[in-house]
């Protein structure tokens, strides 16, 4: 519509020496036009009140008589009081598609106003593979990046990858009791995390070792670390080919994993401590919610 302003501005400017918004809306009835300019009734009381008698009428075929010759718009005529009614011409429908298509950037300006956005998406769980969620996830996300990146605005891509937590005690004491390095351990990564947990729960020696293997790993155990890391970096030489046979823009330097966060959860909890909200229940620190069983 700031195209069809830019016709009507100067023709009103022309037609009644007034400076005067030509108001551009939608047709309220696409029987009559495309769009329709409503300024005629607003010109003719400043023309009466200067001096000048006409009418909304007589203005708005002033008005069309000013705009001459051009090619945007055709089918101009008034009706009611001194509504103009137009159509877009269809040559210049044609010639505006035709000019648009051979424009890499589809007629779509970058922002003036860039806004950063940061999109979180896909998420895998390292030692498992990716199943139809996070497929949805990983589509919608790469989706609306590509588009607002494409609209000129900045996109922080973060993949959130779950890559902590007390499962990797059980992954971990796996590993090290099967003797093999986690390359060759997990080509199967469904069938790595079944064999680990059907070892958990037959035996409980192993679930001690499991749980000893957690408090080491979130303790820094260069060793346990170690094997944390040979799980991850299989793990993401499964899931990335996905990426890239799907064209979707996630790298290793997107990834922002729930490991991330364990340097600051000592500071966290005893926050939670000192605020009365995390409480020692059992041997370990908890917070209860009213309103929930524990």
């Amino acid at each position: 519509m700031s195209q069809i302003d830019g016709i009507f501005r100067p023709a009103i400017q022309a037609a009644t020496g007034v400076d005067q918004d030509p108001t551009i809306t939608l047709a309220t009835n696409e029987t009559f036009g495309d769009y329709q300019a409503n300024a005629a009734m607003g010109l003719a009381k400043k023309l009466g009140a200067a001096g000048e008698k006409t009418n909304p009428r007589a203005v708005a075929e002033k008005i069309i008589a000013a705009l001459g010759d051009q090619s945007m718009l055709t089918d101009l005529g008034i009706a009611g009081p001194g509504f103009i009614n137009m159509r877009l011409s269809p040559p210049w429908v044609q010639d505006q598609i035709r000019t648009i298509g051979l424009d890499p950037r589809l007629g779509v300006e970058p922002s003036a106003a860039p806004v950063t956005t940061v999109i979180d998406y896909s998420s895998p769980n390292v030692a498992k593979q990716m199943h139809v969620g996070h497929l949805r996830s990983t589509i919608i996300g790469d989706a609306l990046s590509r588009i607002i990146d494409f609209l000129g605005h900045p996109v922080i891509r973060q993949n959130h990858i779950g890559d902590w937590g007390t499962q990797f005690g059980m992954l971990i004491a796996h590993l090290k009791s099967s003797g093999k390095d986690a390359g060759g351990h997990i080509s199967d990564l469904e069938q790595f995390y079944r064999d680990s947990k059907k070892q958990f729960d037959d035996d409980p020696a192993f679930q001690d070792e499991a749980r000893q293997t957690v408090v080491r790993l979130q303790a820094g155990d260069p060793e346990i670390l170690d094997l944390w890391k040979q799980i991850v970096a299989e793990s993401r030489l499964h899931y990335q080919p996905i990426y890239e046979r799907l064209g979707v823009k996630l790298t290793e330097a997107d990834e922002c994993g729930e490991s991330f966060y364990n340097p600051m959860l000592a500071g966290i909890v005893e926050e939670l401590k000192k605020s009365g909200i995390a409480v020692e229940s059992e041997g370990a620190t908890a917070v209860f919610v009213d309103g929930f069983k524990a």
